[in-house]
């Protein structure tokens, strides 16, 4: 019997794809067969230079090196994987956030997307088929106004470019969809939960409780790991969901209270 799920002689391109569930997803995208490029400020000792671009997203530079090099090295592209997200914005709510701080969000997580997909949509469209999967995050859905308001419109806007480019081009044979993940236990978030206990006089557990609860508690009693979130990611980029477009899909836990 065949595989289930198999993403050979496919050519994708993962950005921030030496951590947390981008490494995950480079790592099971390759298992799948696929030929993979990555893409991050710096290569890890561990990655391959066959497999690596360094660029910086949150420029117009860094996006256009990036597209070259998987059309050049690639010769093509059918899967792009928008993995880049994150935020710095500081504590303190509406207020404290300058017009810099919200450039630098907006920078992060919408236009590196805009860019690679104008530079890469093209070429897929060309060839009739590919598949484009922009990581969102539930915090446009379920944003914390203490921390977190910047990040999540900025993710709000990504998700309805997302809708919007799906509507576009899924009649030429360009699939897009979105995969919108709640806490996930990244090294990032391990650090946060150890230091969140550490304050609290608490060990581990108790310092992921403090961030479960922060979010409205998580039915499951844990965040997502990061494989499960690449798990998610192979089945919308491979053949087994070729209906599958313009749609959101909600890794979380249950964290959002609603359906």
């Amino acid at each position: 019997m065949s595989d289930f799920l198999t993403l050979a002689g496919k050519r994708a391109l993962v950005t921030s794809g030496t951590k947390g569930a981008g490494a995950a997803t480079v790592a099971l995208f390759r298992e799948l067969g696929a030929q993979v490029l990555t893409t991050a400020r710096s290569r890890p000792a561990a990655l391959p230079e066959e497999m690596f671009v360094a660029a910086d997203l949150t420029t117009i530079e860094g996006c256009a090196t990036v597209a070259q090099a998987v059309l050049g090295r690639l010769g093509g592209v059918d899967i792009v994987v928008h993995m880049l997200g994150g935020s710095s914005a500081p504590a303190g709510g509406f207020a404290a956030l300058d017009d810099a701080e919200w450039q630098k969000e907006l920078a992060l997580n919408l236009f590196p997307a805009i860019r690679l997909d104008r530079e890469l949509a093209p070429a897929m469209i060309a060839q009739g088929s590919g598949v484009v999967v922009h990581v969102t995050s539930i915090q446009s859905r379920l944003p914390l106004p203490e921390a977190t308001t910047a990040y999540a419109a900025a993710k709000a806007a990504l998700s309805t470019y997302s809708k919007s480019l799906s509507k576009e081009v899924s009649p030429k044979g360009v699939r897009v969809v979105r995969v919108s993940p709640g806490w996930i236990e990244t090294e990032a978030s391990v650090r946060l939960a150890e230091r969140l206990a550490k304050e609290a006089r608490t060990d581990y557990e108790g310092g992921k409780k403090i961030i479960m609860d922060s979010l409205g508690g998580i039915p499951i009693g844990r965040p997502s790991k990061p494989a499960e979130v690449a798990n998610l990611i192979a089945f919308l980029a491979s053949g087994r969901a070729a209906t599958i477009t313009g749609s959101e899909h909600v890794i979380d836990g249950g964290t959002i209270p609603t359906a």
